[in-house]
């Protein structure tokens, strides 16, 4: 929460996450809330929720999750600002979803099939509850990125990832990487976060696109390439770990 807005953020994405951007950009729009977007090839937009723009005031006029058509190469990034007001648009998509419960009698067999089925009254999807009904009704706003953006759906992906933020603090914080030639400390290549905590032999070899994480043990001779080692792991003489 930022004063008066709220900051919504799935837990499956990647992204330099401009929120002081976006919520300036917010301010201005205006609305009740704005949405991160990025462009991504036609191919691969229908994995995500589709969205089309106006290209000139970048309100959002129409939402679909996942289509099977293509409507737009933007998507959705999962990231949100919103102002309190979208408690009211949650609280009314469950009023409504009870009233119509209430408009149909149902037999006790009709009752018991729907029960099994149903969604229930107090539970609201964001898509499809919220941003495909509220889109054109200069309500949403769209903020696009033109920074890296993934989405985690596999273990794997987080090395990807990882490699994007060691990239990233090479721009934005440099501070934070590692460097060594091999002699008082170990041979770093490319970006490398050691944690402080972390002792690493000054006969390992490190990188690229490697983190080590709070009180881990390098060994000697250790190669680490493209990989992410956690809290107190130890590496022992002379391995090699690589994706």
């Amino acid at each position: 929460v930022w004063q008066s807005h709220i900051f919504l953020l799935n837990c499956d994405v990647c992204c330099s996450f401009p929120l002081p951007d976006m919520l300036e950009a917010h301010k201005r729009y205006g609305g009740m809330g704005t949405i991160l977007v990025i462009k991504v090839s036609a191919e691969s937009a229908n994995q995500f929720g589709e969205l089309v723009a106006d290209p000139v005031t970048n309100e959002l006029l129409h939402y679909t999750e996942k289509p099977e058509t293509f409507v737009s190469d933007r998507i959705n990034c999962g990231v949100y600002v919103f102002t309190p007001e979208i408690f009211s648009a949650i609280q009314g998509v469950s009023t409504q979803r009870k009233d119509r419960a209430n408009l149909r009698r149902m037999s006790s067999f009709e009752a018991l099939q729907s029960a099994t089925r149903s969604i229930p009254s107090d539970f609201v999807r964001l898509d499809q509850d919220i941003l495909s009904p509220l889109a054109g009704k200069k309500q949403l706003y769209t903020y696009e990125t033109r920074d890296f953006w993934e989405q985690i759906k596999t273990p794997g992906m987080s090395l990807k990832c990882s490699a994007l933020y060691l990239a990233q603090f090479r721009v934005i914080s440099p501070q934070l990487l590692a460097s060594g030639d091999g002699t008082r400390s170990a041979s770093i290549i490319g970006d490398v976060y050691i944690h402080p905590s972390a002792k690493v032999h000054p006969t390992a070899k490190i990188g690229p696109n490697v983190s080590i994480s709070a009180n881990a043990r390098i060994g000697p001779g250790v190669r680490l390439i493209n990989c992410i080692i956690l809290d107190d792991v130890e590496i022992k003489v002379i391995n090699q770990i690589k994706r």
